[in-house]
């Protein structure tokens, strides 16, 4: 197997909250976060609002620094990156965000969102042949499209010019935050597809952070599921998702909609052990059960 691209090792955050009035106080969002990512495979980090997922991404991308743990990037602590290294960083890991509407400026055009970083990090070549083909990449007419302005393109377009403007400045790692959640149901498949492609096609390593654990069965080779700042079960998706063992895991599932199951008054019973899993799965992560081959579960402190 080859060396992951993302290494995340005991990584802990926590942030320290100064109120106006009265004591600070500390916010543990991550606890001991270990996970890693090759090139050409996709981890889905899932969980709910709150669990933890886009603090890992924004650590990933040095937007933040651990308390405590490392993270690596092609091997080297990104810590230790200064200077000429930390613009490598940034060209080595790009982030596709959740809102297509606000991530790209209104008073440019698809041109001046794509040439930029191409010139910026690969000033060789012709830009205009470099465009055209990041936009047939990415599924857009090369065409029509560069001329236009962003409220002039689709939700799912507007995603589409996001991840094209990852890939112009040749990205190895892409870390998606909840891509598809703001788009049309129609056309969240569409992207999940493009993702898909791109992830076999240019050996992309994507870290795919969602809500919906559904979605990961289409894009991800391995799922790691996160609640209150901890993964508490990790391995191949299609273990993770048919084979829930961790009890959050089986609560998210559970929450999926079904419609052919209708609702007859058992809600009350559903929050009352929705409460129960949630205070139990908050404790400290003690251990791990293996329950396959690359399949664990977390041991909580009370259990």
């Amino acid at each position: 197997m080859p060396e992951p691209i993302l290494s995340v090792e005991g990584v802990s955050k926590t942030f320290v909250v100064k109120p106006a009035f009265g004591a600070a106080r500390e916010i543990r969002a991550l606890r001991d976060v270990s996970l890693s990512l090759r090139r050409g495979r996709a981890l889905a980090l899932v969980g709910e609002s709150g669990s933890g997922k886009s603090t890992v991404a924004r650590l990933v991308l040095r937007q933040f620094a651990p308390t405590a743990g490392r993270i690596l990037l092609e091997g080297q602590d990104i810590a230790e990156r200064r200077g000429r290294a930390t613009r490598a960083h940034r060209r080595l890991a790009q982030m596709v965000f959740q809102d297509p509407f606000s991530s790209l400026n209104p008073a440019h055009t698809v041109r001046h969102h794509l040439t930029r970083p191409l010139r910026l990090h690969r000033s060789a070549g012709d830009t205009d042949a470099l465009l055209a083909e990041l936009l047939r990449t990415v599924e857009l007419d090369p065409e029509t499209t560069p001329g236009k302005y962003p409220h002039e393109l689709s939700g799912g377009e507007r995603q589409r010019v996001n991840f094209a403007r990852a890939l112009a400045v040749d990205a190895r790692l892409v870390v998606a935050d909840e891509p598809t959640s703001m788009l049309d149901v129609s056309i969240r498949r569409s992207v999940l597809a493009l993702m898909r492609r791109l992830k076999e096609e240019r050996a992309l390593a994507l870290l795919y952070i969602t809500h919906d654990i559904a979605t990961a069965l289409d894009l991800a080779e391995e799922t790691a599921v996160m609640f209150a700042g901890q993964i508490v079960e990790t391995g191949p998706t299609e273990a993770v998702v048919r084979r829930p063992t961790h009890p959050y895991t089986r609560l998210l599932l559970a929450a999926v909609p079904d419609p052919a199951v209708r609702l007859t008054g058992s809600e009350d019973l559903f929050a009352a052990e929705t409460a129960r899993v949630r205070e139990a799965s908050g404790a400290d992560v003690v251990g791990w059960h293996d329950v396959s081959p690359g399949h664990r579960v977390a041991r909580h402190a009370d259990a």
